[in-house]
């Protein structure tokens, strides 16, 4: 017998959402075990679109710029009817002054579990390949789990916490008793990997729409692969995993009505879209985050970046309950991230609706309105203020949530709950002074000085806690927050706000503290 291993967290699931979350626990130095059945990360592209959002995460452990080299930039998407090119969407600047990764990256979800897989194993960590959850229990104390290893012996892993980011058949969102409730869209999905030779450029993405379906091509890294997104019609009635890849090349070929040879199919797979989330995030000292939490259309490439967020909000709050923080502060991350995902099976849901919907509005308003338009769309401030934010998912706010405290924060265009807004200081991204795993109480003043021994309190009361920042009320800062007067802000370690205010003193920050994290006063 094996003997126990002692951890902090156990994470079952080595894809992309129980990678970052690693990560992130890396950050606030917690210990954690992560356990994947498969041999290794996986060899298929996945999942493909990383957002701007993610990428603001990857850059606080050092991987933005990294991810987005080993990626490609989508910047344009022709609307291509009856095989002719009817109208271009330009988005390639879309989220200018929003963020620092104003764009949507195409990189494979094999090259990003990659770069993740990486910063782990530089920090010394890995992965228990082969390893599969057999069950486990829990009890006030912890978590004791029964893992079978790649040698076929049982292995218990002793755990404080365990989170479950193992897909939608979830083992230990079954174990938990959670619902996972929701509907099936009955129509087959199809997605393959390919070199394709064409006459179209191979720096944008191409979106063929047809009266009741799409298909899309991708560019991924390599001058002529691209992945190939596309929905069978309602009357297409065969089992999805009778499909051949011949059927399939077969309907792209009638359905985009181009000229095109599709070779070296690197994989290709059939699906059918479920969209449910559970009742409840956690129950006792279980977590679930990702795929075993919710599942929704491929529109918008939100899956992936959806469960890495889950991990970025878990991270800091399981950090701080281990460090001695209340227990109460986990039960936000329900709170946050439920109200999250039913918002966003509503949203894809919508999306796939226009792109792919039957009836006669939706099919006049993809095949005639939006080629019309298309150029024009982003263009409009309007437009590209309240789509980039919702694609991107920077515009995620948790106004509703219990840690938000909005007293005070009616004089302001940014409320608590927000993510910081994107600006530049003294030239500078803002969000590279706020890399630490910590709360950042923030100081916007017209003064340069006078913050030293405001500073030196700060640090000494809360030294592993809290870090200080002071910044110019430039004119970007006074637009954003619609003010010019001083005022200070608390961010949570995710970047959110806690609380903002007129009020520049230490009391607000303690007041949040003792409430929220249970620190001394």
């Amino acid at each position: 017998m094996k003997p126990t291993i002692k951890t902090d967290i156990l994470i079952v699931g080595a894809g992309p959402t129980g990678l970052s979350l690693g990560c992130q626990l890396q950050r606030y130095g917690i210990d954690f075990i992560i356990v994947e059945k498969n041999e290794g990360i996986t060899p298929y592209s996945k999942a493909i679109g990383v957002h701007a959002r993610t990428l603001e995460i990857f850059d606080q452990i050092g991987l933005g710029q990294e991810a987005v080299a080993r990626g490609t930039l989508a910047g344009t998407a022709r609307l291509i009817i009856d095989g002719e090119i009817r109208g271009e969407l330009r988005f390639s600047d879309v989220g200018k002054g929003m963020s620092p990764f104003p764009f949507v990256l195409m990189l494979e979800q094999s090259k990003t579990e990659r770069l993740l897989y990486e910063y782990l194993q530089s920090h010394q960590k890995d992965v228990l390949w082969k390893s599969e959850l057999e069950t486990f229990r829990q009890d006030p104390d912890g978590v004791l789990a029964q893992v079978r290893t790649s040698d076929e012996e049982m292995q218990t892993i002793s755990a404080k916490y365990i989170v479950g980011c193992d897909g939608p058949k979830s083992l230990v969102r079954q174990a938990l008793g959670l619902k996972f409730e929701g509907s099936t869209f009955e129509r087959i999905f199809y997605v393959a990997d390919a070199q394709v030779d064409w006459q179209m450029s191979h720096d944008m993405l191409h979106v063929c729409f047809s009266p009741d379906s799409f298909v899309v091509f991708f560019p991924l890294k390599g001058e002529t692969r691209y992945r190939i997104v596309g929905v069978f019609p309602e009357e297409f009635n065969k089992d999805e995993s009778d499909i051949l890849y011949e059927e399939i090349e077969a309907r792209i070929k009638s359905e985009t009505k181009l000229h095109l040879d599709i070779h070296d199919v690197e994989w290709f797979s059939t699906y059918k879209v479920h969209t449910r989330h559970v009742n409840k995030f956690s129950a006792g000292r279980g977590f679930l985050a990702g795929d075993s939490a919710h599942v929704h259309t491929p529109a918008g490439a939100q899956g992936m970046n959806t469960g890495i967020q889950d991990g970025y909000n878990l991270a800091w709050k399981i950090a701080l309950v281990i460090r001695g923080a209340n227990e109460e502060l986990l039960e936000t991350y329900n709170e946050e991230r439920l109200e999250n995902a039913k918002r966003l099976v509503n949203t894809t849901d919508r999306f796939f609706g226009f792109a792919a919907g039957t009836d006669w509005l939706m099919n006049f308003l993809r095949l005639h309105v939006l080629p019309s338009i298309a150029k024009h769309i982003f263009s409009l401030d309007a437009v590209r203020r309240f789509a980039f934010p919702t694609i991107s998912q920077i515009g995620i706010n948790y106004r509703h949530s219990s840690l938000s405290n909005h007293a005070g924060d009616e004089d302001f265009e940014v409320k608590a709950g927000d993510r910081l807004p994107y600006c530049l200081v003294d030239g500078q991204n803002i969000f590279d002074r706020l890399q630490q795993p910590k709360f950042h109480f923030l100081i916007f003043s017209s003064e340069s000085k006078g913050f030293r021994e405001l500073k030196d309190e700060l640090t000494s009361r809360y030294p592993e806690l809290v870090d200080f920042n002071a910044f110019a009320i430039s004119p970007e800062v006074e637009e954003i927050f619609g003010t010019n007067k001083d005022f200070s802000v608390l961010l949570r370690p995710d970047n959110h706000v806690g609380t903002i205010s007129s009020d520049n003193s230490l009391s607000q920050v303690q007041e949040y503290l003792v409430k929220f994290v249970g620190a001394k006063r």
